[in-house]
C-alpha cells in the first residue's frame, strides 16, 4: 500500500488530524481519492512549535479569508513581531539581510503592528503582467504581503539557525531539532510500510523535507518528493544549507530514490523569487528536478488547497505513487 507523508508550510493551522482530513478531502474533491487507491497518510505537523492554538476554521474558511484580505480584519494572518531580529548577529544577521532584500521586505527597523488599509489604487481587481508573461498579476494587498513576509522570514531564520521559541507559558522547543525529530519519526513509520512513500510538502516545509533528506544522517530514504510553492530558489537559503547543499549536486540521491516534482505559480508570493528548482538542485551536474507552472486563481495563490486541485499536481502524484523505487 502506497503512503503519503505531507508536510505543511507557514502559518498557523488546524488540529494535525482535521488539516490531513482537508488535505485528502482536497485531493478527494478534485478526482484523486487517496482512500479509494488504498494510499494511507499522515501529517508531519510543527504549527504548534509557533503558535499557542490551532486555527478553528476549515481551510475553505482560511482561503475565502485571503481572497477578501483587504475587508478582513485581520485575514487570519497574525501579526507576529520582529524583535527577534534585533538579537541576530553573524550568519544569522546576513540571513535575515538577505531575505529580507530578496522578497522585498524593508520594515526591519520597525517592530510595529501592520495593519489594513485600504487597498492602493490598482489592486482592486486583475492587471496584465509585464508583456512577454501570459498571466494575470492578481496583487495582494500590501499589507497582507508584509504579514506573509513576516512569518516567511521568522519561519525560515528559526528553522535554520534552531532558535529556541515559547509558543505557550512553561514550554521552550529548539524548533529545527524538534521539527527533524518529527521528520525522521515521520519517515520511519512509513518506511515499515509497504508500496512506495512519497513526501508532499508545501512552502516552508518544502526547506524541512530537504534539510531531512540531505542533512539529517538517520533520516530514512523515500520513492518520490513533491514541493509545492517552494521558496528554495533563495540564494539565502541555499547558503544556510551548505556544505551538503551545491549547485551541481544539490538533489539528495542518497535518501531519494525517484523523482521529485517541484509545482508553482508563478503570482505565489513564496515562490515567485525563482520559481524552478532544477538549475539549483542538479543530480552531478545533470537538471533532474521536474518543474511544473501549476496556475491556480484569484488574488491568494499560495494556497494548498488551490494546488492541490490542479489536475497537472494530481497527474504528477499519482505518477510518484505509481512509480515506486
Amino acid at each position: 500500500m502506497a503512503h503519503i507523508t505531507f508536510i505543511h508550510g507557514i502559518g498557523n493551522k488546524a488540529a494535525p488530524e482535521q488539516l490531513l482530513r482537508e488535505w485528502r478531502g482536497v485531493l478527494a474533491d478534485h478526482g484523486l481519492d487517496l482512500a479509494a487507491r488504498g494510499v494511507s497518510s499522515s501529517m508531519v505537523y510543527w504549527a504548534d512549535l509557533l503558535y499557542a492554538s490551532p486555527v478553528p476554521e476549515t481551510l475553505y474558511e482560511r482561503a475565502a479569508q485571503l481572497e477578501s484580505a483587504e475587508q478582513v480584519g485581520d485575514a487570519g494572518i497574525p501579526d507576529i513581531g520582529l524583535r527577534w531580529v534585533v538579537e541576530a548577529q553573524g550568519a544569522e544577521a546576513e540571513l535575515i539581510r538577505g531575505m529580507a532584500e530578496a522578497i522585498g521586505f524593508e520594515e526591519l527597523s520597525s517592530d510595529g503592528p501592520v495593519g489594513a488599509e485600504a487597498p492602493p489604487a490598482g489592486e482592486t481587481g486583475p492587471a496584465m503582467a509585464p508583456e512577454g508573461l501570459g498571466f494575470e498579476r492578481v496583487p495582494l494587498p500590501g499589507w497582507v504581503k508584509r504579514r506573509l513576509m513576516k512569518i516567511l522570514l521568522r519561519d525560515v531564520h528559526h528553522y535554520l539557525f534552531d532558535a529556541a521559541f515559547s509558543p505557550r507559558p512553561g514550554e521552550t522547543n529548539h524548533i529545527r531539532q524538534t521539527i527533524r525529530r518529527r521528520v525522521v519519526e515521520a519517515l520511519t513509520d512509513a518506511a515499515a510500510r509497504e508500496g512506495p512513500h512519497v513526501v508532499v510538502s508545501h512552502s516552508m516545509g518544502t526547506v524541512i523535507i530537504y534539510d531531512c533528506l540531505k542533512r539529517v544522517a538517520d533520516c530514512p530514504a523515500v520513492d518520490g518528493l513533491m514541493t509545492i510553492g517552494s521558496p528554495l530558489g533563495l540564494d539565502d537559503v541555499q547558503d544556510q544549507l551548505r556544505p551538503e547543499w551545491s549547485r551541481d549536486d544539490g538533489f539528495p540521491s542518497a535518501r531519494l530514490r525517484s523523482g521529485w516534482v517541484n509545482v508553482f505559480d508563478r503570482l505565489d508570493p513564496v515562490a515567485a523569487f525563482d520559481t524552478g528548482l532544477a538549475n539549483d538542485f542538479r543530480h552531478d551536474g545533470v537538471a533532474v528536478v521536474d518543474d511544473l507552472h501549476e496556475p491556480n486563481w484569484g488574488r491568494w495563490r499560495h494556497g494548498i488547497d488551490k494546488y492541490l486541485a490542479g489536475e497537472q499536481l494530481r497527474d504528477r502524484l499519482r505518477g510518484l505513487l505509481e512509480a515506486g523505487p
